[in-house]
């Protein structure tokens, strides 16, 4: 153990473990490592307690309710605190009671489709050429298929078959991979693409699908941030109003407009919805069918749908 930092030693076995096991812990990582490190720089070596998590967790404040923030971030810590009591059984693990039950999701900003037209022509427009073609491409496929950011960024050029029209999808949120089939014209607008790239740019197999434009960065892949720092300027130029329940739109809600539009479509068409929700659930890569099922009562968009679905099927007799 490093004497220095003792449990920071201790969060990177657990989320070692944890890795192994298949769960990324993108957001948890960050956070169990914070943590740690208030910890050890407080020089503290008892069990740790709630107290010790909650003055951790008041530390910052977000664009929400104070204590939502603290709430998600005490969250957050849960599995990290259980797994500690195997070395310290007097480890506490923190509850909703402290800062109140924190919801486990918000509803998110559905786009309207002028608004994705718009984002594209905005995406469109950047200088150079090669830049605004790959930020349009990258958009619109995030928009036509539910892609998370990351599954999009990391797509290599052989992974997306333009020729049968399909994405291998590498490597998930939960360490699976899974193929998913493109409509006609998202295959168009994606050979496009891939032809205005060519021209710049010398492809292999392993070459990016979606590639830096400038400088050292040409032909590289783009990072996260890179791409969040232009959609953030792409929506202030637009000054979208914001119809959801987080801090400000987002690129993952075209993921989250995706499923809603296809939802309303099956409704529309008279489609089994319960029939068809395990085909979506797969095709956007959730663990679970219950977090498709989640959008018939977490957006407003389809709230009249569940609604319905729970109507009594005929009028009750009150005589």
């Amino acid at each position: 153990m490093n004497a220095a930092h003792p449990l920071l030693w201790r969060a990177e076995d657990y989320l070692a473990e944890r890795r192994r096991l298949g769960y990324a812990l993108r957001t948890a990582s960050y956070a169990i490592k914070s943590f740690a490190r208030f910890v050890d720089d407080l020089g503290y070596q008892g069990p740790l307690t709630t107290e010790l998590m909650a003055a951790w967790a008041r530390q910052v404040s977000g664009p929400e309710h104070p204590t939502q923030c603290w709430g998600r971030r005490l969250k957050l810590l849960r599995g990290f605190a259980r797994w500690m009591q195997q070395f310290e059984p007097r480890t506490e693990v923190p509850d909703d009671t402290l800062f109140g039950r924190v919801d486990a999701r918000l509803a998110p900003h559905i786009f309207t489709e002028q608004e994705l037209i718009d984002l594209l022509g905005a995406a469109r427009r950047l200088d150079p050429p090669l830049r605004g073609a790959t930020y349009e491409a990258l958009f619109g496929l995030i928009a036509a298929t539910g892609l998370r950011i990351s599954e999009a960024l990391h797509l290599r050029d052989a992974d997306v078959d333009l020729h049968s029209g399909m994405l291998t999808v590498r490597h998930t949120k939960f360490s699976k991979s899974r193929y998913v089939a493109l409509h006609p014209s998202t295959t168009n607008a994606l050979r496009r693409y891939r032809r205005h790239r060519d021209l710049h740019i010398s492809r292999t197999e392993a070459t990016p699908f979606f590639v830096g434009t400038r400088g050292q960065q040409l032909g590289q892949a783009l990072s996260t941030r890179q791409v969040h720092r232009i959609f953030g300027q792409l929506r202030e130029q637009l000054g979208w109003r914001n119809r959801g329940a987080h801090a400000h739109i987002r690129i993952h809600d075209l993921r989250h407009s995706f499923i809603v539009a296809r939802v309303l479509r099956w409704q529309r068409e008279g489609v089994d919805i319960d029939q068809a929700m395990l085909a979506l659930s797969t095709y956007v890569g959730h663990a679970m069918v219950t977090n498709t099922y989640w959008y018939l009562t977490g957006v407003p968009e389809l709230m009249a749908l569940a609604a319905a679905r729970f109507e009594p099927s005929a009028e009750v007799n009150h005589a």
